[in-house]
């Protein structure tokens, strides 16, 4: 049989103390004496039920930078240049006379 390793499993501590951002604190189980957190059960908008906005590390301005960046993409450029052909079209066409046939088809 094998040799079982020892120290294999992280320190344990049963009383870690967990701190919130909104200055709450709670303990709890982990593998680290302090846990430093940005938001909780206290001031989560779930819980709480207010209606704010919860934005960790920029990522809101990460994602609008992103979304900026991918329409400047040859691909969403060459779709943006279609879509407004394809409405140019649809004025030209809005602005032609109807013939005979047309106006008799929209009498009906």
């Amino acid at each position: 049989m094998g040799v079982m390793k020892t120290n294999l499993h992280p320190q344990w501590y049963p009383d870690a103390k967990v701190v919130c951002a909104c200055g709450n604190t709670f303990t709890t189980g982990s593998t680290k004496p302090q846990i430093h957190v940005e938001i909780c059960s206290k001031c989560h908008p779930f819980y709480t039920g207010e209606q704010r906005f919860v934005d960790v590390q920029g990522r809101v301005e990460k994602f609008q930078a992103a979304q900026k960046a991918a329409a400047k993409t040859p691909y969403v450029a060459k779709r943006l240049k279609k879509q407004l052909a394809d409405k140019a079209e649809e004025a030209a066409e809005a602005k032609r006379p109807k013939s005979l046939k047309e106006m008799l088809q929209s009498a009906k």
